[in-house]
Parts: C-alpha cells; structure tokens; sequence
C-alpha cells in the first residue's frame, strides 16, 4: 500500500532516515571531554547521561529542558515508560547533576513538565538552584476523560544558578486587545489604537494563553509527539540569554530549542538520541538559514493565540505610505 499524499497545505516534516541521511551526517558524536567550540551550533547525536558529562564545564547561559513526562510514551522506535515516583526522581536527579556544572554563574535553567512531573521536579531544582517561579501554559489540545478533569495545561519551572541573572523583561511583551481603554486628557493611556482595533503592550505574567501547539499547516511542524512551540522557546531566550550566549538542551527532540536559538541570534547545543529526530532538527535548522520568522512573534511583541492574519493586516497597513 502506497503512502498516503498529504495535503498542499500540509507542511509537517516527517521524512525517515533513509531520506534524511545527508541531514544525519551534520550531526556529531562524542565519546571523551571538548572544547565549546567543538559543540557549539551542532546537534550531537547520542545519549544525553553519556554527553553532558563530556562537554565543559561553566559554559553554557541558559538551560531549556524538556525531559520525558512520566508516562508511557513512544518516541518513534524509542519507548519511554512509566517509572514509579522515586525512579522518576532518580533520573530527574541524573540528569541534574550533570547539567549544572555545565552552567554559568549567571545562567538561568527553564524545565518542562506536567501537573505530575512538576510535583518531583520542583523540590529537585529547589536542591540545586535559585528557584524562581512557576510558568503554566495553555494547551488547546488534550482529551477529555470520564473520571477526571481535561489536561489542558503545563508548566515550566523557572530557576538561576545565583541571584546575578539575566532578565529582559521588555523583550517578552504580549500585545493584547484593549477591552476597556482607559483614556487621559483624552488620549489613550498606555494603548494605541490601529485599524484593526486597539491594543496594548503587557509585561509576561507567569500564565501563558497565547501558545498554540505545533499543528499540520505550520512550518515548524514535524511528526514528533511532544514537540514545543518555537513561540514559547523564543520567550525563555528573549527573556534569559542574550545575542551571542550559549543555549543548550539536553533533550532536543524535533529541534525546536536549538532552531528558536538560532533564529534570535543565539548559539545552541543539541542533544538527543533519536536519529529521526536528529534528522528532523536539522531540517529545520537548514530552513531557518532562509526564513527566521516565529508563528506569534512579530515586530518584536508576542501576539494572542491564532492572529496570524491580523498581523498582516497591520504589517501592511504600517507599510502604507502615508
């Protein structure tokens, strides 16, 4: 049976090793202590308790993580399965104290999870590192379930390596609609007002409602299971790196932490054990050379959830001559 014709419209990336081998030959091993230039802006192909031991020691400026949920789950040919609470702390703890050597005095460390895993995840970091706080994100998808309420969202857990930290709260603003614009002497008050309606420009919160899982008919898209959104990658390093630092992620999955890097100017480290996976990184990292664009983020404000066309509209409006 031939495989099924996807739609024009259909921009998952999905191709298999065999198609993918150039993109599997730019990726690297390595088996015995580098230098960062040796690693740097390179996906490395291996397993991340074998790796991270490897790579030097207070070089890297921020930390993004996302590690297996403590579930069952397959990850095209690799199965991660559900350990009981103490064995799911022990790898948390693994992978821990190997990665934060790796990080700078100032380096910040962001880490995925979901109701569960943040349970054992937060005492852990809280043993290691300047715990900041609590992000929790909306998730439009997820099944509902008889006996229990519809799990629709997930967190990440904010820390420091110290309290001299990087923090760029101006670059993670969200642009939102006015509902009730507030006016002085007339004119308004912390908002503008455009052709498509007004808005206002509003510092992060620790809530995050304007994430939209990767999906078919975006760019970014790729079969992986769990992937995240570049938006919400290009948050944690507009927030905590600057243009030129050193990003890592030791669980790198389809790419999206190491291509939302490059994209902003900013090195990355890769890891991830998955051949598929590597191959679809690389992918995307090729494209990015060409197209540097993030679904949300525009003109420098993160918009609401699904205003894509809106954004044209007023990109092209600002274009207009006057």
């Amino acid at each position: 049976m031939e495989p099924k014709e996807k739609a024009a419209r259909n921009k998952t990336i999905d191709l298999d090793i065999t198609e993918g081998t150039h993109y599997l030959e730019r990726c690297i091993s390595i088996t015995e202590p580098v230098k960062l230039e040796d690693v740097l802006d390179k996906t490395i192909l291996g397993d991340t308790f074998d790796v991270l031991r490897n790579l030097p020691k207070e070089s890297v400026d921020l930390l993004i993580v996302d590690p297996p949920y403590n579930l069952n789950k397959n990850y095209h040919g690799r199965s991660f399965h559900q350990m009981d609470t103490e064995a799911y702390r022990a790898f948390t703890d693994t992978w821990l104290r190997e990665a934060v050597p790796l990080l700078k005095k100032d380096a910040s460390v962001y880490v995925c999870c979901d109701w569960q895993t943040g349970m054992i995840l937060g005492p852990l970091l809280e043993e290691r590192l300047h715990v900041r706080n609590r992000i929790t994100w909306q998730r439009e998808k997820g099944r509902s379930a008889d006996s229990n309420w519809k799990n629709a969202m997930e967190d990440i857990w904010y820390a420091t390596v110290s309290e001299d930290y990087v923090f760029h709260g101006e670059a993670v603003k969200q642009r939102r609609r006015v509902i009730a614009p507030y006016r002085e002497n007339g004119m308004p008050k912390d908002w503008e007002e455009t052709g498509d309606g007004k808005f206002r420009n509003t510092g992060a919160s620790n809530f995050w409602d304007d994430i939209s899982i990767p999906y078919w008919s975006m760019k970014e898209n790729t079969a992986h299971p769990t992937q995240k959104p570049e938006k919400l990658l290009a948050k944690l390093i507009l927030a905590s790196s600057d243009p030129g630092d050193v990003v890592l992620d030791p669980f790198l999955g389809s790419g999206s932490t190491s291509v939302t890097a490059k994209k902003l100017g900013r090195h990355y480290i890769g890891i991830e054990q998955n051949e598929q996976y590597c191959i679809w990184a690389e992918k995307r990292l090729e494209m990015a050379e060409n197209d540097s664009s993030i679904q949300g983020y525009e003109d420098g404000v993160f918009w609401e959830r699904n205003t894509a066309s809106l954004q044209k509209r007023t990109k092209s409006r600002q274009k207009e001559p006057k």
